[in-house]
């Protein structure tokens, strides 16, 4: 079984590759630039470059993106071009060439203002069911790319899954706002209890969903690490989280005194990922509780995977305000 990995000099493309190379499985890596991982140096809406990608394989993998910190740097054209126009090619060329699943991966944030419940209200409990209000071209294109995989398995017959993500990437908040009341990793720990996702799942998750898309045929699935929370916790999420933490993790407190880390006081939004682990048989390994667990003992925040993987950046370029610019 022959796989390609778009977008193989990323985060979740690199990864890929890596665990595709660890279990023997023979694999093809496509990407604008050149890495380890990458063995055609090209573009998703080069034609030519995807047929010659795709003879042989069996499994696309399809993670080349223009991401969210993009926007402020990157026209609407551009990522209509990539995400869309590329992801058609490679529906097209996949149809073409025979290919037996497809698995594409997407973002929470195309559900977009959905996930801002009016003043007052409850935090969203965010399921696949969750009507989507993209509020920016990054979630607009990463739709409309849902949505041509799922008109090609019902056109083609071309099994696809579709993986709405959450935050998986090590590097800081693109939110300058954010950025100024917490550090980095104390955002990311806190995100785990409601919006984050270790990249060794992310990638367990891909691995899945491709084993089961032809059983499926067209599906999509939250991947998210699992909540400790219920719908019943939603309305004091939203006005007193601390105190929901604390009744569900009580050693919490101390561990995040040791490291002088705050509690977000709100919780806007709750990643609901039981879909993925019910009708794919997902298992994720990593939530807010064994992030605890290993802190207590001295251990890393990330998993081995995303250890070795590290941070890639998204722009080649600096900025004054910091690692983004300011949106």
């Amino acid at each position: 079984m022959k796989a390609l990995v778009t977008g193989s000099a990323g985060h979740l493309g690199e990864a890929m590759v890596r665990s595709l190379q660890s279990v023997g499985q023979p694999v093809l890596g496509l990407d604008i630039q050149d890495s380890p991982f990458t063995h055609f140096v090209g573009t998703i809406t080069d034609r030519e470059v995807v047929r010659a990608c795709l003879a042989g394989v069996d499994t696309v993998y399809h993670t080349a993106t223009l991401h969210k910190p993009h926007v402020a740097t990157h026209s609407p054209q551009q990522f209509v071009d990539t995400n869309i126009t590329g992801t058609l090619l490679l529906l097209e060329e996949a149809v073409a060439a025979g290919v037996k699943r497809f698995v594409f991966t997407s973002t929470t944030s195309a559900f977009g203002d959905a996930l801002i419940p009016p003043v007052g209200s409850p935090a969203e409990w965010v399921t696949e069911g969750t009507r989507s209000i993209p509020k920016n071209i990054y979630g607009v294109t990463k739709e409309a790319a849902e949505n041509l995989c799922q008109l090609y398995y019902r056109n083609f017959k071309l099994p696809c899954i579709v993986l709405r993500t959450s935050r998986f990437f090590p590097e800081d908040d693109d939110n300058q706002k954010m950025r100024e009341q917490f550090s980095s990793d104390n955002l990311k720990a806190n995100e785990y209890l409601f919006r984050r996702v270790d990249i060794e799942d992310t990638v367990s998750a891909l691995l899945v969903a491709a084993e089961k898309a032809p059983e499926i045929g067209f599906g999509k699935y939250i991947i998210s690490a699992t909540t400790p929370f219920s719908p019943a916790d939603a309305a004091l999420l939203r006005t007193d989280a601390p105190m929901v933490v604390k009744r569900l993790f009580p050693e919490y407190e101390e561990v995040y005194r040791e490291r002088g880390w705050k509690m977000f006081h709100a919780i806007d939004r709750v990643y609901d990922n039981t879909l993925a682990r019910t009708e794919l048989g997902w298992q994720p390994r990593h939530d807010f509780g064994s992030l605890l667990a290993r802190l207590r003992t001295g251990g890393s925040m990330q998993s081995p995977l995303a250890q070795l993987i590290g941070s890639k950046g998204y722009h080649e370029e600096e900025f004054t305000e910091g690692p983004y610019p300011v949106h």
